[in-house]
């Protein structure tokens, strides 16, 4: 796969040879409609010439087998960005997200290896059980706060204040601190305002680490302190800054984007209700269809690589479209109890947090279907508007109607 060979008649992407004008993926229309973009794009095979944003190329990989490929070849496909960056310019909008950064995410190697061992570390102390309790405390709470009304955003009335509150119990992040956190982050993932937000959720996260390191707690800050490995001050904070960023945005969208799927296809909806299907059954049809990340998985060639015949250029990004291989038709098929998508990654990057993630979402939506039944979106799917952005799945708002009720009674 990885053969070098000058001689070779192959094509290289983006050239005027393959024919191929690059995707904008960060275009509202792509946003939009990313699947008949996806469409669109399997003309020209599992490589396709991309702009990240205007002057940024890479390369989106939509082949599922490929994909596989790529994910399992750290040596010549690292997540270390360094190269890359010395050829963009420093205002580049990508940089806050795509950027070099001591964590598991954004390296390679030994140094990858080392992170990667802090993170598994820490979340190994996570209690499930207590988590679940801990979930649905925080479900009922906020479905008391609306639904007397019979009308609620999920977004910003449920899914978003429950993974934010969740999320920054078990990091030890105090209120005002995880606010401007996830403010910063929010303006990253959506490349608006990105340097800005970057800071914010840096200077936050500064300020979170200097406490822990006078009065550690309970919770997963502390635990990263507490390793071996002794990581230094910003290696705490990129370490801390993954675990919040990838627990908080990523489960909110895909939380609304199963209760989506719940309340508009009546095959999932009906069989969950019921009990013939279970809710971790329609979440995998979710990270099937719609992931949250649903461009993600970041590499760099550190030298030009022949894939599937084509070149892919040294030191420019390829990323991984989860959503365009997980529907690849060449590996099409029943997706009941099928687990086999690539939502979590593969490889050495694979999630870590994949229960947890899973025990928050699962809970979350059941808590809310289990109180509200009939509870129904208030517009057409395709009326519904998606936020922007080149690498998640994320519903700008999910407005519902349901029969207004009294609150529960909370423990």
């Amino acid at each position: 796969m990885n053969d070098i060979d000058p001689g070779a008649s192959r094509i290289a992407y983006g050239s005027g040879e393959s024919g191929g004008s690059r995707v904008r993926l960060d275009a509202p229309s792509f946003a939009a409609d990313p699947h008949r973009a996806y469409e669109d794009m399997r003309r020209h095979g599992p490589l396709v010439p991309v702009e990240l944003a205007s002057g940024v190329p890479a390369t989106l990989v939509i082949g599922y087998q490929v994909a596989v490929q790529l994910l399992n070849d750290e040596h010549h496909f690292p997540a270390d960005s360094r190269r890359w960056e010395k050829n963009v310019s420093s205002d580049c909008p990508l940089l806050p997200m795509l950027g070099y950064r001591q964590n598991a995410l954004r390296t390679a190697g030994a140094e990858h290896e080392r992170y990667r061992r802090t993170i598994f570390a820490a979340l190994e102390t996570v209690n499930l059980h207590k988590m679940h309790d801990s979930v649905a405390r925080a479900a009922e709470s906020l479905i008391n706060s609306f639904c007397e009304r019979g009308t609620a955003d999920l977004r910003m009335d449920y899914a978003y204040p429950l993974t934010f509150r969740v999320l920054s119990e078990l990091m030890g992040f105090p209120e005002g601190a995880a606010a401007e956190a996830y403010q910063g982050m929010a303006a990253m993932l959506e490349g608006v305002g990105a340097e800005e937000g970057q800071q914010r959720f840096v200077e936050a996260l500064i300020g979170v680490v200097r406490q822990k390191q006078v009065e550690p707690g309970d919770d997963l800050t502390s635990e990263l302190l507490r390793h071996p490995d002794k990581l230094d001050l910003m290696e705490m904070v990129n370490q801390s800054a993954l675990l919040f960023s990838m627990g908080t945005e990523p489960t909110c969208n895909l939380i609304l984007n199963a209760l989506l799927l719940l309340m508009t296809d009546d095959q999932y909806g009906g069989e969950v209700l019921s009990g013939a299907m279970t809710t971790r059954d329609a979440i995998d049809a979710v990270l099937f269809e719609d992931p949250p990340l649903a461009n993600w998985c970041v590499s760099y060639p550190k030298q030009p690589q022949l894939v599937r015949d084509v070149w892919l250029p040294a030191d420019e990004p390829v990323v991984i479209s989860l959503a365009a291989c997980n529907n690849d038709p060449a590996v099409s098929g029943d997706r009941k109890g099928n687990r086999s998508h690539l939502a979590w990654g593969a490889g050495p990057h694979t999630c870590p947090a994949q229960s947890l993630a899973l025990t928050i979402a699962s809970q979350c939506i059941d808590v809310l279907l289990d109180a509200l039944p009939d509870i129904r979106p208030q517009k057409p799917v395709r009326q519904l508007d998606w936020r922007p952005g080149q690498f998640h799945r994320a519903l700008a708002s999910l407005p519902v109607r349901f029969p207004a009720c009294p609150p529960m009674r909370l423990a």
